[in-house]
This record gives C-alpha cells, sequence and structure tokens, in this order.
C-alpha cells in the first residue's frame, strides 16, 4: 500500500522509547533518562480500591470531568496548598495525567495555525502537542540560568498568539521561577487577552526553602489561567493516569468536548486509588521527598549526592542551579551531537541520560540529568558513570 502522509510526520518521535530501546539494548545500564520516581503511592490508595469494587455502577462511564468526591477531594487540596479557590470563574477537570490536560487546553483555546509561545528549553511533550493540533510554537529563550525573559516573551506575542506556557519547577532544567517573574508573565497574559498554561506538574519538589507558586492564585487571573497538575510524579502514580486541570469556566464546554472524544472519562478506578492517595499523611510526602527535611532525606538526599558529584565537572560542563523537580540540565562544552554522546554513555559507561535536543537546544550540547527514579546507592553509581563517562569522552 502507498505511504500515506500526515500531520504526524511534523511531529518529533518521544525519545524516551529511542533510549529505552538503547537501554534494553546495553544490560546493566542505570538510567538517569526517566522523569519517575523511586517509591509507590502510598497504601491510602490501595486502601480506597475495595470501595470501587464495591459498587457495580463503577464499571459503568462516569462523569468526563471527575467522580464528586475526587473533585471535593482537589478542591480542598488547590485551596490549601495552591491558594486556588474553585469558584464561579474556573472549574476542575480531571485528565489521564497532565500530558492529556496540556493537550485538551490546545485544542479548547486554538484554530489551526494559532501560535503558542514556549520557553526554551521546553517540554518535549507540549512542543508534540502543539504540533498535532495544527499550531505553531514560537520559541523564546530563558537566560543564562534558565529564568524567563519577560520582555523577550512579550516582544513574541503577535495576533495569532492564544498562550503562553510555564513550567515551575521546571522540566527538563530543575528551576523554579520567582512569584515575580510568573506574576510578570501572568500580566502580560491578561493585558494581551490571551492564557497563561502553567504546568505544576512538580508543585512539590522544591529545595533550599525555595517555595512554590501557582499563577492561579493571582487576584483575577482565572479568567486567562489555566494550571495543570499530576499525580504522577509526588505520588507515585505514573501508571496509574490522573492529572488535573483548573480551567477558566467558559472553556469547560470545549474541553469537555476533547476530553468525551479521546477519553470518555479518566479510569474510574485510578480516580479512587487518587481520592485514597490525597489522604496519605503528609509524613508521605515529607519521608519521599524530603524538600524539608533536615537532615535531608528521600530525594532531597540523592539530589545532593548527585550535585556533589556534578560538581566535580566544573569546567568540563556548565551545571545551572537547580531547586526543584528532580533534574539537572547540563552543557558539556564540546561539539558533540548531543545524541552521539548519549548513545556513547550507555554504550560504554552504562549510564543513560536524554539529550538537548529533544528539549528545544540545538545550539549546543545539553544532556538532562533524572535521578528522581534512584535510591541513594544506585544514584551514587549511576551519577560516578555519567561523570566518569563525560571525563573520558569528552576529554579523549
Amino acid at each position: 500500500m502507498e505511504s500515506l502522509t500526515s500531520r504526524m510526520q511534523a511531529v518529533q518521535s518521544p525519545i524516551i522509547p529511542v533510549v529505552g530501546e538503547l537501554i534494553k539494548n546495553s544490560p546493566g545500564t542505570i538510567s538517569l533518562g526517566q522523569g519517575v520516581v523511586y517509591y509507590n503511592p502510598p497504601p491510602e490508595a490501595r486502601e480506597f480500591l475495595p470501595t470501587f469494587f464495591a459498587e457495580p455502577t463503577n464499571n459503568l462511564y462516569k462523569s468526563v470531568e471527575v467522580i464528586p468526591p475526587l473533585l471535593t477531594a482537589f478542591a480542598g487540596k488547590l485551596q490549601a496548598f495552591n491558594n486556588i479557590e474553585i469558584n464561579g470563574e474556573n472549574c476542575i477537570v480531571v485528565t489521564a495525567g497532565s500530558n492529556m490536560g496540556f493537550m485538551n487546553a490546545i485544542l479548547a483555546i486554538t484554530n489551526p495555525g494559532d501560535e503558542i509561545i514556549l520557553n526554551t528549553p521546553y517540554y518535549f511533550n507540549h512542543e508534540m502537542a502543539i504540533a498535532m493540533a495544527g499550531c505553531r510554537a514560537v520559541l523564546v529563550a530563558t537566560d543564562e540560568n534558565y529564568q524567563l525573559r519577560k520582555e523577550a516573551i512579550a516582544q513574541a506575542i503577535t495576533p495569532k498568539t492564544r498562550a503562553v506556557v510555564t513550567i515551575s519547577p521546571n522540566n527538563p532544567t530543575g528551576v523554579v521561577y520567582s512569584e515575580a517573574a510568573l506574576r510578570q508573565v501572568n500580566q502580560i497574559c491578561g493585558d494581551r487577552g490571551i492564557y497563561h498554561i502553567s504546568d505544576e506538574a512538580y508543585e512539590y519538589f522544591t529545595y533550599n526553602g525555595v517555595k512554590h507558586v501557582s499563577p492561579g492564585a493571582f487576584g483575577n487571573s482565572s479568567k486567562y489561567t489555566i494550571s495543570l497538575f499530576s499525580l504522577s510524579k509526588a505520588y507515585g502514580f505514573a501508571s496509574w493516569r490522573i492529572g488535573y486541570m483548573v480551567i477558566p469556566k467558559h472553556l469547560f464546554v470545549a474541553v469537555k468536548k476533547v476530553q468525551d472524544t479521546i477519553l470518555i472519562c479518566p479510569p474510574v478506578i485510578s480516580q479512587y486509588a487518587a481520592l485514597g492517595a490525597l489522604q496519605a499523611k503528609e509524613e508521605y510526602l515529607q519521608n519521599n521527598i524530603g524538600a524539608l527535611a533536615q537532615p535531608a532525606v528521600g530525594i532531597a538526599q540523592v539530589r545532593q549526592l548527585v550535585l556533589n558529584s556534578l560538581n566535580r565537572l566544573q569546567g568540563l560542563c556548565s551545571i545551572t542551579p537547580a531547586n526543584g523537580a528532580f533534574y539537572f540540565f547540563l552543557k558539556v562544552n564540546t561539539q558533540m551531537d548531543a545524541f552521539e554522546l548519549v548513545k556513547r554513555l550507555i554504550q560504554e559507561h552504562k549510564v543513560a541520560v536524554i539529550p538537548g535536543t529533544t528539549f528545544g537546544m540545538d545550539d549546543g550540547c545539553y544532556l538532562r540529568v533524572a535521578y528522581g527514579a534512584l535510591q541513594k546507592e544506585t544514584a551514587k553509581e549511576g551519577i560516578e558513570r555519567l561523570v566518569q563517562g563525560l571525563e573520558t569522552i569528552v576529554r579523549s
């Protein structure tokens, strides 16, 4: 049959499966690639599953947006942690992960040919979603510390711009945007009559006293701010596929059309598990993430081990301070192609990272290092392999 062309030819291929195949062909490789956590969901998530099974109608389709008890739980969490009040101007839609929330948003607010502003380095699934919708990603470079440049964002807005996207804490850089910077971008969006899409999947992962800030809590921003959240990271819920979005009420009908077509409703069994997870004691997040603990525990402790080792690469790599998520984004001082370097690290040193080109960084050799999936001992071995591999390959 003759090969058919489609819009998908313009969409980049996901990098995680590509790197995963290289890992499979190099047994014993430690992955510093995919953005997942090492720990399991809280026991409360499992404890709510009998409640799901006890009601036979739970096997039928449910509401497109959410089961009522989970709506109440998310509204309480948003008020307590994000200072976002659910009122007559906004509403919650539960999704199959926050990537789906982003796709919902793009399809709801755009027509083909419209523009969405992404700050580089961007999250690759955001750029892919924009291309799938027949829209154009307008790329605005961040500064030397990967912080937002509000003047550049404002200058990039055209009559075709529909939204500015921010990710804080950031994937892939790990930086956290200040409240002042987020307020400035949010104000620009309000003044220009466009949306501010705020991806907050890593909201609990902040370190060194840095606080997470939600743009949806600013003033009258609920009229034009789309906030995306996820249980995948903090609650170890990656395969359960539960995220949620807070959207302006006027977008609800459009988002509901998208979600009803693609999904109908998020898996109801996963919604019950999420309801249970939200009942977990505060110690669950504290012990696993450890962002506020003294001394550091959990991922915060792993982060410090990784940072201590990476600091030995000063001169060989530029390492930007990162107070959030579970990533470091390295600029390697070499002319080598980033993907070629990734392949050699896997094949010769049995450690995997992600090339910066997939995040839109093609002006040098960049690598994303993810440390959330590893416990202390494995992380120490993995980062040692990375440091030794970079020293050997780049200096040879």
